[in-house]
């Protein structure tokens, strides 16, 4: 297990009085910062199928009901 805070005598990349050195990444910094994938684009709106197949449905039940109308009057 290691300890929170290391020796700074057996740290590497330390300079005396254990400020790090230029260049050097501090101790307990990953240097993974800005690796995460970007996020997906959102869609903007319907796309053209769904609305189609809307459409051609709502042409269907009006066909539909326009036909049970017509057979009611000819009653």
């Amino acid at each position: 297990m290691t300890s929170p805070d290391p020796e700074p005598t057996r740290t590497p990349g330390l300079e005396p009085g254990g400020q790090v050195s230029p260049g050097e990444t501090p101790p307990a910094e990953g240097g993974t910062f800005g690796t995460h994938p970007d996020p997906p684009e959102l869609r903007k709106g319907w796309g053209a199928m769904p609305l189609i197949v809307i459409m051609v449905l709502v042409v269907l039940v009006v066909l539909v009901v326009i036909g049970l109308i017509a057979m009611a009057i000819a009653l």
